[in-house]
């Protein structure tokens, strides 16, 4: 097979270079732009209209005026349906206006309204990071316990890595998010790290029968464990990425950021269990090797 004497290890290097930068670049754009969030994550009022016909953006824009809207507002019409985000909660008198003025236009359309307010928005934001940092801490109980330590420091750090990523491409590119994407962040390092405890229980299984005595023959069992496992990886992220890739393509405007941050999700996930998690496995376990080599041996009463 080709990749069964490919070097995993030496080329973890160009790979950790390419996730410093970006990291770095989103770093920056975080700090400075911040993520584009939508209605879920911010106080506001998102308004789903069904019509009968096409409604476009020109016969909305006055019906926004007379309702006495005078923000401007998202509108996004589709097939028999207009969506209109306000970054501001409607009054009831607005709300009213607003649909009084649609349907004149089209007297059978039909209205879902859901508001966010200030206080909402903030519980919001605050749950979905303890849920992401819940869901770390039971990862590194879990692997901890079935493995060791060094295992589940590696795996957070591939974690975070991903999860870290896509959010970055999407402060980078302005791209919204919303409940949904909190929801793809749980499920990318649910796959993620269902990745990296196959490639870590091979390497643990090598581990039983590999005579360490330094660092290279750690390296020989790294590269051999994930070359005996890229295989289920590659073919287990692509069956989901062709799956997430035509939901992005072909689904509606409600699942398709979610679509897109699982597509990316699944490639930096895929790459970061075989070139983060393993070698910097190897690094924190390398420095064990090492302490063993260069440790001087006890005297003896020969010696005394």
């Amino acid at each position: 097979m080709r990749f069964k004497n490919f070097d995993y290890v030496g080329a973890s290097r160009y790979f950790y270079t390419f996730s410093i930068v970006l990291t770095l670049v989103g770093a920056i754009f975080l700090a400075t732009l911040g993520l584009n969030y939508g209605v879920d994550f911010r106080s506001g009022s998102n308004v789903d209209i069904t019509t009968t016909k096409p409604i476009t953006v020109d016969q909305l824009t006055p019906v926004l005026k007379e309702a006495g809207i005078e923000e401007e507002a998202s509108v996004t019409p589709g097939d028999n349906r207009v969506n209109i985000r306000f970054s501001q909660v409607l009054t009831e008198p607005q709300d009213h206006a607003l649909k009084a003025g649609v349907q004149k236009l089209d007297k059978d359309a039909s209205f879902e309204v859901n508001t966010v307010d200030p206080e909402m928005a903030k519980e919001l934001g605050q749950n979905a990071i303890y849920a992401v940092l819940l869901s770390c801490i039971g990862i590194i109980i879990y692997v901890t316990i079935r493995f060791e330590w060094r295992f589940a420091i590696a795996a957070i750090v591939a974690l975070l890595h991903d999860a870290f990523v896509v959010i970055s491409i999407f402060s980078i590119f302005r791209l919204e998010v919303n409940l949904t994407f909190i929801i793809a962040i749980l499920t990318i390092i649910g796959y993620s790290i269902n990745d990296t405890i196959v490639i870590f229980d091979r390497i643990r299984e090598n581990m039983r029968f590999a005579k360490i005595k330094k660092y290279s023959d750690l390296v020989e069992v790294v590269n051999r464990s994930l070359s005996q496992t890229i295989a289920r990886s590659l073919y287990t992220a692509l069956s989901v990425f062709i799956a997430a890739f035509f939901m992005f393509i072909m689904g509606g405007e409600s699942i398709q950021m979610f679509s897109l941050a699982i597509v990316i999700g699944l490639l930096f996930g895929a790459y970061s269990s075989i070139f983060i998690a393993s070698p910097l496995w190897l690094l924190l376990k390398g420095k064990d090797v090492s302490k063993h080599k260069t440790a001087k041996p006890k005297p003896t009463k020969s010696d005394i």
